[in-house]
């Protein structure tokens, strides 16, 4: 008897947590902890991570570090009356935590003891790398490159501050780049001895960044395993708007002196984009990242070994239909395990570069920032999927094990009604297989009929995942009561090469075909889908395709165009990275003016009719806010139903909580006041 009313409590008690099940809202996204950069610990006991907290109300968000063992236990906050911690990373001997707290490099013991400040920079420090002898850090700053001393940055600053006249002189591209005018400090690579707390700037006098301004990666510098040499990246290109030609340097730390440019050796050859170097563990090699063509920033990334000792690359991954993004060496320099775009996964892979064998060692959902356990024998990282924000997981080299560390958002998770992610395949363009993912509303119902929307990829050279996007979250879309199809069309990555560059010079051609052909495809196999209330919404490529589907078709209720691109010819001459539409359309547009003509939207604008919802940045400078001012003019002399949502205080992404409120908000009202009751 007591054994049932025990069983009828717990009945009772679990109804209402079935009932308190609600649709996701932009508000919990906010509301969601955000899991960012980790380290673990050299006996592999514990995790350092950050953890950022919105406050909307606020507008901002804050940054601490948090330390978790390894199993998951024993959660606590490090240092906790300091907020604005960042990049937490264990020193080899496992004696300090060293982590950036306003600017400055900070050493503490793991147990938060101890607490020092280590730098006084006035410049600041930020990336900080530790020797593998624990007696020297590498870390970056930004500083003019004529200047000697600290003072001297300082001295320049406060002139510029001071100075009534606000004007730039520029006398070369890149005068600006994504969401930042350039001016004139370079991001220097510099070396802090511990023990002495003497700083070098390695780069003295140099007129070129580490890392480098694009294409780097978060392993663009590192030591070598003796820590006597580190190696870096750097793009020494005379015009940086034209080059994508990131170069692999060494620098040998036993000739650093303080007054005087260390001398640095070139030792990658590709005309492309070569970064990530990392040392093998047994000091043998240097192996990173490289593109083989020039100008193009999304040509396959393949694993390359540089010898240390006969100078010898050797291209690892040349044979292998896969792009590699970040690089991690096993303790025993036998493998490397890599990421890679796969199909709607980022997976990781395992090399073997003895026997060149090439394994999927972990195919599922979004995984990334691949860290190895001292002792080899455990593989950290961080995974994300679209009904999971990201976390730190673990699993065994062999394979085996897979675990789940931290759980950052359990409890409000469980209040969340998620719909699992599906995927279908349809024929685009010449037949070619495309790939699409779907997802259905909350509490979905298979006998009612539900709006739906096409979402498009930006990039191109991008893809639709199974990831938790903090932007453009299709669990969020679908939030609404809406079915989201997201294809991911020519260009996309994860389905190899060929299908990837067979959208460079053909933007409006086999892509239109695929993503329409994919959303036909969905209309004619998921009866619940209903045909007359369907709308499309795409940002930066995304966002070009928007503007081509309004002159090309009138079959979608509403649009939405977020930083789009609408003229390319007049893109091209306000955009900062130049190489980009060189590559896409074959030259310049008075080299090639007929492709770029071809395929920009804003020579369709007599065909313009369904109500478009405009959104831009003024800080985007990758695809500038002219692009939205002239589509919004077009529409508008058109007679064409549109808005246009300004954000003076953005750039390409809404990072802001109180105005990624109105973004959605926006969206979903233009959506709802299009759709046919």
């Amino acid at each position: 008897m007591k054994k049932s009313l025990i069983v009828f409590l717990l009945v009772l008690t679990y109804i209402p947590i079935l009932a308190q099940k609600r649709a996701m809202t932009a508000e919990d996204l906010w509301a969601m902890k955000r899991v960012g950069s980790y380290d673990v610990s050299p006996d592999g006991k514990t995790i350092a991570f950050t953890i950022t907290f919105y406050n909307v109300d606020e507008n901002k968000g804050s940054t601490n570090i948090w330390l978790v063992n390894s199993d998951g236990t024993n959660l606590r906050e490090l240092l906790g009356a300091k907020s604005g911690k960042s990049e937490p990373k264990f020193s080899p001997d496992g004696k300090k935590l060293a982590y950036i707290y306003k600017d400055q490099l900070w050493f503490c013991n793991p147990d938060g003891t101890d607490d020092k400040q280590i730098t006084n920079l006035y410049s600041g420090v930020s990336g900080i790398v530790w020797s593998p002898d624990s007696k020297k850090i590498l870390f970056v700053s930004e500083v003019y490159p004529g200047c000697q001393t600290q003072d001297c940055n300082e001295q320049k600053d406060k002139a510029k501050k001071e100075s009534k006249v606000k004007a730039k002189i520029f006398t070369e591209l890149m005068y600006r780049t994504w969401n930042r005018w350039r001016g004139e400090k370079r991001s220097h690579l510099f070396l802090l001895d511990v023990d002495s707390k003497e700083i070098t700037d390695l780069t003295l006098n140099s007129e070129f960044d580490v890392p480098p301004l694009d294409l780097g990666s978060s392993k663009d510098y590192s030591f070598s395993p003796e820590s006597s040499q580190a190696a870096f990246t750097m793009n020494t290109a005379k015009v940086l708007a034209t080059s994508t030609n990131n170069d692999i340097f060494v620098i040998d730390l036993k000739d650093v002196q303080k007054d005087k440019q260390t001398p640095y050796k070139k030792i990658s050859v590709s005309p492309g984009s070569d970064c990530q170097p990392v040392y093998s563990p047994d000091g043998k090699y240097i192996a990173f990242t490289s593109k083989a063509r020039a100008g193009f920033e999304s040509d396959k990334n393949d694993i390359v070994l540089y010898n240390r000792i006969t100078g010898e690359i050797k291209n690892l991954t040349k044979g292998i239909d896969i792009s590699a993004g970040e690089i991690e060496w096993s303790r025993d320099s036998k493998n490397i395990f890599y990421t890679a775009d796969n199909e709607i996964y980022s997976s990781i892979y395992k090399f073997n570069i003895e026997t060149n064998k090439n394994i999927l060692f972990y195919k599922e959902n979004v995984n990334r920032s691949l860290k190895i356990s001292s002792d080899g024998s455990t593989l950290f990282f961080e995974k994300q999927k679209s009904t999971l924000p990201t976390e730190i997981f673990s699993i065994g080299t062999d394979g085996n094990g897979l675990k789940q560390i931290t759980n950052t958002n359990g409890d409000l998770l469980l209040q969340i009604e998620f719909t699992p992610i599906e995927t279908f395949w349809a024929k685009g363009a010449g037949g070619t297989k495309v790939q699409s993912i779907l997802i259905k509303p909350p509490f979905f119902d298979p006998n009612k009929k539900y709006p739906a929307i096409l979402l498009i990829h930006g990039g191109p050279q991008g893809h639709w995942e199974d990831d938790f996007h903090y932007r453009w979250n299709i669990q969020l879309f679908a939030s609404k009561g809406y079915v989201v199809v997201a294809p991911n069309p020519r260009g996309s990555t994860g389905y190899g090469e060929k299908f990837k560059d067979e959208i460079s010079g053909d933007w409006g051609g086999k892509p239109y075909i695929d993503l329409m052909n994919s959303f036909d495809y969905a209309l004619k196999n998921y009866k619940f889908i209903d045909p007359k209330n369907t709308f499309a919404a795409g940002a930066s490529y995304g966002g070009y395709m928007i503007n081509w589907i309004e002159g090309h078709t009138n079959r979608f209720n509403a649009l939405v165009c977020h930083d789009g691109v609408f003229n390319l010819e007049s893109m091209y001459g306000s955009t900062e990275e130049l190489w980009f539409p060189e590559w896409e359309f074959k030259g310049t547009p008075w080299t090639n003016r007929g492709l770029y003509q071809k395929f920009s939207p804003h020579m369709y604008v007599k065909n313009f009719r369904t109500p478009m919802l405009i959104v831009h940045g003024a800080n985007d400078f990758r695809v500038p806010e002219d692009q939205a001012m002239e589509l919004f003019t077009s529409l508008q002399r058109k007679g064409v139903e549109s808005k246009f949502l300004y954000f003076p205080d953005e750039f390409h992404f809404v990072v802001k909580p109180q105005n990624a409120l109105l973004w959605w908000n926006t969206i979903f009202n233009w959506f709802d006041k299009h759709k046919i009751k």
